[in-house]
């Protein structure tokens, strides 16, 4: 049996115990139909669910593809995950809320966990710091086949939130400009999302640093692509 099965069979059996067993303790469990808010947040009767263990592409991030051509791939991502789930019922199994006050939940759709199902499709990856080798090992064989995001080039969802944080008003008018140009012993280099050093490298506008929308810009200005 596929592991996201098994995964998901086992959500459902303690599902049921957890509702028929002590159901005022674990009030955040819940089935019905969904709506996508995007791609690891759904809505269950008026209630936003975020998905464990996975993080997506945000709904206005892009993926580049290997010609050049950009897309919306956290928007593609979200689309695929409505077709998948349709009329089905999702059942979710949650017992906390994060900060923003959405339950965080394990779900399945006919037995098959959902984060598992967007992970080996190519539209999640393993969140972080989360303790998920069944996720994480399913993300690495979507990887190697380069399973739709992992055809492209694209920026991990913590990064692409965490720019346009830390930018703030100037996050608007930098948009999708991601590529890192920073000076390193005497020489100007570029890093590209998905490279060796992308998400260590922190830009020093201070020192001359800066982001660029295209890997032409960065040329064009005088950096050369980082080797690793």
């Amino acid at each position: 049996m596929p592991q996201g099965l098994l995964y998901g069979l086992l959500l459902v059996l303690a599902f049921l115990a957890i509702n028929f067993s002590a159901p005022a303790a674990f009030a955040a469990d819940t089935a019905g139909q969904a709506s996508i808010v995007d791609v690891d947040t759904i809505e269950i009767h008026g209630e936003r669910i975020r998905i464990l263990d996975i993080d997506a592409p945000e709904n206005r991030q892009t993926c580049t593809k290997p010609d050049g051509t950009e897309w919306r791939c956290g928007q593609q991502a979200a689309l695929a995950l409505a077709d998948w789930i349709g009329q089905r019922t999702v059942i979710c199994a949650s017992d906390s809320r994060d900060i923003y006050g959405r339950f965080l939940a394990r779900c399945v759709v006919a037995g098959e966990d959902v984060a598992s199902w967007l992970v080996a499709n190519g539209w999640a990856v393993p969140y972080r710091d989360c303790k998920c080798e069944i996720v994480r090992d399913t993300a690495g064989k979507a990887k190697t086949a380069k399973v739709s995001i992992w055809s492209c080039t694209f920026v991990m969802p913590w990064d692409f939130r965490h720019s346009r944080q830390s930018m703030g008003a100037s996050a608007t008018a930098q948009g999708q400009c991601l590529i890192k140009g920073i000076s390193s012993k005497g020489e100007r280099i570029y890093h590209v999302p998905g490279g060796r050093y992308y998400d260590a490298t922190v830009i020093d506008t201070a020192k001359g640093e800066r982001w660029f929308c295209s890997e032409a810009e960065a040329v064009a200005a005088g950096w050369q692509k980082s080797k690793l």
